[in-house]
């Protein structure tokens, strides 16, 4: 159907004569990972562009790879991404027929983290400090990003330390158990996320420099989309999230709020700010 819906609207400009500018007004087919980092950037651009005429019909992936094919082939016109860090690799494969389009936030890491009340605040501490951590940090899936880091800093560090491959919902049963006991325990974790926020956790310094620095969050989309859409890509360009706004949505989330009703809360409490968005015009 989207095929076909998309055939009509290439033949209404072929008519028309008006070329790419009269897309403008056209379905926005919006591509989102259903992280906890994405969804709520995605869920407040697509209220703002809604509220500035635009029809958004959100695709939810489960994979990058997957993601940056449909956008490439044209299923979604624009989706969020980390391309700096998480998604580089997808995104240099595809970039030249994709464009970034605005950032949208800033702050993404990964790394060791330990609760607040753990009086240790290097990764160069572990070692001292191992048999208080059962001689473990507490990893998630084998083969993510976050754990490839991880392993590479436990060599570089020469750490005494075992890195324990699992899940992040066991990782996260683990980080409960010790933080209700108020024991030692050291886990792979990332912000935005609200496990940062419920259990007051604290990054380690990283001295030699292994994981990588605070990433931004953009708005990318197929080549000629802000040609296209001017008026889309200007709303888009205005919309900026705070890290710390993302991680008290999944909080929210984790509390037992739906993903909607917390973007829903969000949007209420920041009306003047949304207001101030929508306002801007294209140029």
């Amino acid at each position: 159907m989207r095929k076909f819906l998309g055939a009509i609207c290439a033949a209404a400009l072929v008519i028309g004569g008006a070329g790419l500018a009269s897309a403008e007004g056209k379905v926005i087919h919006m591509g989102t990972m259903s992280w906890e980092d994405l969804t709520p950037i995605t869920g407040i651009t697509k209220k703002v562009l809604e509220d500035k005429g635009f029809t958004v019909e959100v695709t939810e992936f489960s994979e990058w790879g997957i993601a940056f094919a449909a956008m490439t082939r044209g299923d979604i016109d624009v989706m969020a991404s980390q391309t700096d860090y998480v998604a580089h690799d997808y995104w240099l494969k595809n970039m030249t027929a994709l464009e970034k389009i605005s950032p949208v936030s800033h702050g993404l890491y990964q790394a060791f983290a330990v609760p607040s009340y753990v009086p240790i605040s290097s990764i160069e501490e572990f070692n001292a400090n191992a048999d208080k951590f059962g001689g473990k940090i507490i990893g998630i899936e084998p083969g993510s990003g976050l754990m490839r880091d991880a392993a590479s800093a436990v060599e570089d560090y020469g750490l005494d330390l075992e890195l324990v491959e699992g899940s992040t919902g066991a990782m996260t049963a683990a980080l409960k158990s010790a933080a209700d006991r108020q024991d030692w325990i050291a886990v792979t974790v990332w912000t935005p996320s609200w496990m940062m926020m419920k259990y007051d956790l604290k990054f380690l310094a990283d001295p030699k420099g292994v994981f990588p620095g605070p990433q931004s969050y953009y708005w990318i989309g197929a080549k000629g989309f802000s040609a296209a859409n001017p008026a889309a890509r200007e709303a888009m360009a205005s919309v900026y999230v705070p890290l710390d706004d993302i991680t008290a949505i999944n909080a929210a989330v984790n509390d037992g709020k739906t993903m909607d009703q917390a973007v829903a809360d969000w949007l209420a409490a920041h009306a003047d700010l949304v207001s101030r968005w929508e306002a801007i015009k294209a140029e």
